[in-house]
């Protein structure tokens, strides 16, 4: 007989608590195999592809393209031992039923962090009352003298089933809508469906009760949307408790700020991520930027000499990290991270280099592991492979996350400066605008010559100016005289 497993949405690592769904990649009545990608989604990192770590026939599909879930909600679920002649059953899914048979069947193991398969865990069930409902006009069992409230999460010691309250005694209280108390009102639709640890936090730091709150999510799922609704609906509220003063008249409905006809543009997803991360950035970071004009006529020389020797082309970016690592082994205050919590700053042995690059998904910041280590060949090959990995929309989180200095060349976009918003927690960025023919003195004499503006954005915490401008010249004289790096090579 063929077991029906439910596949949830894993953790996919580095912190991330939800994923929209892109595409999904098998329809309900398919045969999927063991790890075979069932679905795409996109997380604030990163698109991804999840495999399904059992084998079977897809009975069920949770969520639309576009919805958003949180870790740990329902994809799909999968007939195990199932031909697929059985198909899916006729009518619509039951999600809200007895739950679907786990544990008897072999799983892949662990495809993705946080989310084994060889023996899930049981799924907890709502406790029933076991006392029969009392007849109408009947008196009411007295309640316990003295009942355990609930917390704001909705966790308490005893469970609310739909029909009455089981307090901490296991006495069952029937009625739709008192509590154990007596007084008040209690809503009784069992355990909060919340899945999310950060909802929990987010509401009981905020004084929300989640039994309150009515899920946007599968099965009325409370998502942190919903939180944060029912938190900015309730802060008008305070606000009027706290100046009793009458207000005066508003017009009826929701005031925006936005010009009649905008459009408002939801920030989730990657631009969301980026939202949040340069918002914390300039929150938390003091920092200071330095530039200087360097003259990068002999650099392009040596790289056009480069490439005309033969082999595998050298870019113009592999020269420009090729100096930074070498700066920065110079300046290692600047290969750097502060711990706030220690108040320590952590000087790195290794560079993990950066570079900002633009997609049609937003700004990406791939990272170039151990770029301390690698040729000019190597990191030419390394850009090409994440340049093309993040226009198609493939770089993993692994490949978004670790960096320890960021390159950003921004003179692709015809610019000549910027002072750009450090990559948290990162200590420091360089910048690179364009490169143009400028006049230049060169040899005590006015000539024309190819002219690029190095800025250098850092963290305050981590040195002073001086520490930074020496950084800064280095890496002009490195691009003025590219003959400089011999030294250290």
């Amino acid at each position: 007989m063929a077991q029906v497993l439910e596949f949830k949405l894993p953790d996919l690592g580095e912190g991330l608590t939800e994923a929209e769904i892109v595409r999904w990649l098998v329809q309900v009545g398919d045969v999927v195999a063991i790890d075979q990608p069932v679905v795409e989604v996109e997380t604030a990192k990163a698109m991804v592809e999840v495999p399904c770590p059992y084998g079977g026939v897809v009975t069920a599909r949770f969520g639309e393209e576009g919805t958003e879930l949180p870790v740990g909600a329902p994809l799909l679920t999968v007939a195990v031992g199932a031909s697929p002649s059985d198909g899916p059953q006729e009518g619509p899914a039951d999600h809200s039923g007895a739950a679907p048979v786990r544990g008897a069947a072999e799983g892949s193991g662990n495809v993705l962090v946080g989310y084994g398969t060889g023996e899930p865990p049981a799924r907890r069930r709502r406790v029933r009352p076991t006392t029969p409902l009392a007849p109408a006009g009947a008196p009411a069992r007295p309640a316990p003298p003295a009942a355990v409230p609930a917390r704001a999460d909705g966790v308490g010691n005893g469970s609310l089933g739909s029909n009455g309250m089981q307090g901490s005694n296991g006495t069952t209280v029937h009625g739709t809508g008192t509590s154990a108390h007596g007084t008040g009102t209690l809503r009784a639709e069992g355990p909060v469906p919340v899945i999310s640890p950060l909802v929990r936090r987010l509401a009981r730091e905020n004084g929300l009760d989640l039994r309150e709150l009515t899920g946007s999510g599968p099965d009325g799922l409370i998502l942190r949307a919903d939180v944060e609704d029912a938190l900015r609906a309730a802060a008008p509220q305070d606000r009027t408790t706290r100046q009793p003063a009458p207000a005066p008249a508003r017009a009826s409905g929701p005031v925006s700020s936005a010009p009649a006809g905008g459009i408002r543009i939801p920030l989730k997803g990657v631009r969301g991520a980026i939202a949040d991360k340069l918002s914390r950035s300039r929150r938390e970071i003091p920092e200071a930027t330095c530039w200087v004009d360097a003259d990068a006529t002999e650099l392009m020389r040596a790289r056009s000499a480069m490439n005309a020797a033969g082999g595998p082309k050298i870019s113009l970016l592999a020269l420009l990290a090729r100096i930074c690592t070498a700066a920065l082994a110079r300046f290692p205050e600047l290969n750097s991270s502060v711990d706030t919590e220690a108040r320590e700053v952590v000087q790195f042995d290794h560079v993990h280099l950066g570079f900002a690059a633009q997609t049609e998904r937003g700004l990406v910041v791939p990272v170039v592991r151990d770029a301390h280590a690698r040729d000019a060949e190597g990191l030419t090959a390394e850009f090409a492979r994440l340049t093309e990995a993040g226009r198609a929309g493939t770089l993993t989180p692994a490949d978004l996350t670790g960096g320890t200095f960021t390159l950003n060349n921004y003179g692709v976009f015809g610019v000549d400066g910027s002072t750009p918003i450090i990559n948290h927690p990162e200590a420091a960025m360089l910048g690179v605008g364009r490169i143009v023919p400028k006049p230049w003195v060169h040899e005590g004499e006015l000539a024309v010559r190819q002219v690029v503006q190095l800025s250098l954005t850092f963290d305050h915490r981590v040195c002073d100016g001086g520490t930074a401008g020496g950084f800064l010249r280095h890496v002009a004289d490195c691009v003025e005289q590219p003959a400089v790096l011999l030294r250290t090579l």
